[in-house]
């Protein structure tokens, strides 16, 4: 029995990383990770908040994105914490990487999923937010819900 044709399931999202950041473009790559880290993020247990992305000989790191330990894992758990590679082609990472360089922008990872049974990051490049940026981003949301309310008390 194969695992194509299970579609996308989201397990985790940096809902932080878009509170902090404008995300000018996005990405998809694969990441390496052993048994028992797919066991713990299939069961749900990631966290993206403060994870960011780094580059190293040529190759991309995620670091501070932290999957629980297994419970059942035992001695085959890993660090919780440790840089995980990411897998992309190598042109799109050198790409990235003068992007990052040259913009003085942020590759931050933006949400964990699961797609036709294999484990993704969408990756998203980033230019961060100034505090004035975030206020105008807060009265968006606050005007866009105060309209939402009326039209629904309108619409009864």
């Amino acid at each position: 029995m194969s695992p194509k044709g299970q579609g996308i399931k989201q397990i985790a999202s940096n809902r932080k990383a878009f509170h902090d950041y404008f995300v000018l473009d996005r990405y998809e790559a694969g990441i390496e990770l052993f048994g028992t880290e797919v066991k713990s993020i299939r069961a749900g247990t990631v966290n993206l908040k403060d994870s960011y992305c780094a580059f190293k000989n040529g190759e991309l790191f995620t670091r501070g994105m932290h999957i629980s330990p297994y419970e059942k894992g035992n001695i085959y758990n890993r660090d919780p914490l440790r840089a995980r590679r990411l897998l992309m082609h190598k042109r799109e990472i050198q790409k990235l990487n003068a992007r990052v360089m040259q913009d003085g922008m942020a590759l931050l990872p933006l949400s964990l999923y699961l797609k036709d049974g294999l484990v993704k990051v969408e990756l998203g490049l980033c230019k961060g937010k100034k505090i004035h940026d975030k206020r105008d981003a807060e009265s968006e949301r606050q005007a866009k819900r105060d309209i939402e309310r009326t039209l629904k008390e309108r619409k009864d």
